[in-house]
């Protein structure tokens, strides 16, 4: 496999680890990511919820929480650490601004187009910036706006396809349509970024996510244009993830067919893994009297069923009874708990077979 560079970034391994919220992806997974070569990513979603010892106001708690995630990952590895921020929080600006004064290496951010992203780098930020997308109309809006108004290049952009886990950027009608596979995204972004690149003379790597679970995803997916791959659902079951042991054990005991599409309060639909929780949900049977945190802020709670923020921290809580774990289309493959190297080797080992499968068949 190439290396990943993202401008004076180079990680061996072009591997990010998708941003999991709420508190599924840690400083612990994050810096066991980044030690192996990888992206290891923090994600920002959920920490006030996390931290609430720090702090009983939720935005504050958050900023603290995200500090101490930065630093605990920094004293572990001197791989390299990023920051996922969801557009939708209502929080974003808090996040993204204690990201940049830490010093993150980059910062994923979706869930919405993150069209003012630039404007929080301060004077000699060194800190990345990185989209989040779901179409090559997106990515060119995105890369325009950026430069318009900031004449800012992205870094990086990743394009996320509709089999991702959590909250998708797509229709629910979109999820299963070919004319949105990342097979035939990738190459529509990937033409469209590399365009708007050479007009301003930088080049911008693409990432692929959404799906991708062996090395010969990998190589397929790097064949289409891509410079590296986001993958979040592998990592969930390894020692390193910072959830619950009977969160990870949900996706081992997965089927294919407990992977179902929810509509989420937040407005968008999710992909996630069928529970007992859920099932209450749908038969009406759980209605929140108040908003808690006022974490997201397309999340009425006077129209919601639940409250998201609650039952994705059970769930990061091993407390699967009063909540549900999100995870990606592949989640059901799981078969084991393993660490974080032997995951990254067995990609690399996977990739490298497959690589020259493909010679062969080409001599």
């Amino acid at each position: 496999m190439k290396p990943l560079k993202i401008g004076n970034l180079c990680a061996s391994v072009p591997v990010v680890q998708g941003g999991m919220g709420v508190g599924i992806s840690l400083s612990g997974l994050a810096s066991a990511v980044a030690s192996e070569g990888g992206i290891g990513v923090i994600s920002s979603a959920g920490l006030g919820a996390i931290y609430n010892d720090r702090s009983k106001d939720y935005r504050e708690a958050s900023i603290l929480g995200l500090k101490e995630e930065l630093r605990k990952a920094r004293e572990a590895t001197r791989g390299i650490i990023g920051v996922n921020v969801m557009v939708a929080m209502s929080n974003f600006a808090d996040m993204v601004r204690t990201a940049v004064a830490e010093r993150a290496d980059i910062i994923f951010s979706g869930a919405g187009l993150p069209l003012n992203l630039p404007s929080f780098l301060t004077e000699g930020a060194r800190t990345k910036l990185a989209p989040i997308v779901s179409s090559a109309r997106a990515a060119v809006l995105l890369c325009r706006k950026w430069f318009e108004e900031y004449r800012y290049v992205p870094d990086a952009i990743v394009v996320e396809g509709p089999k991702a886990g959590g909250h998708l950027g797509y229709k629910r009608d979109q999820i299963e349509d070919a004319d949105y596979a990342l097979e035939k995204l990738v190459p529509e972004i990937v033409a469209e970024v590399a365009k708007f690149g050479a007009e301003h003379d930088r080049h911008i790597p693409v990432i692929a996510g959404g799906g991708i679970y062996t090395g010969e995803d990998i190589y397929r997916t790097m064949e289409l244009g891509a410079e590296g791959v986001q993958m979040g659902t592998r990592f969930v079951t390894t020692e390193e993830c910072d959830a619950d042991p009977a969160f990870k054990q949900s996706y081992i005991d997965a089927r294919r067919e407990d992977i179902e599409i929810i509509e989420s309060p937040v407005g968008m639909p999710g992909r996630a893994i069928r529970s007992s929780f859920l099932e209450r949900v749908k038969a009406g049977l759980k209605r929140p009297k108040a908003c808690p945190f006022d974490c997201i802020r397309t999340c009425d709670v006077t129209h919601s069923p639940y409250c998201i923020m609650l039952a994705l921290y059970n769930a990061f809580k091993g407390k699967l009874q009063n909540g549900y774990a999100f995870c990606g289309a592949n989640a059901w493959r799981a078969e084991k708990i393993q660490t974080v190297r032997e995951l990254m080797s067995s990609l690399s080992a996977e990739y490298d077979s497959f690589a020259q499968k493909i010679k062969g068949l080409a001599r």
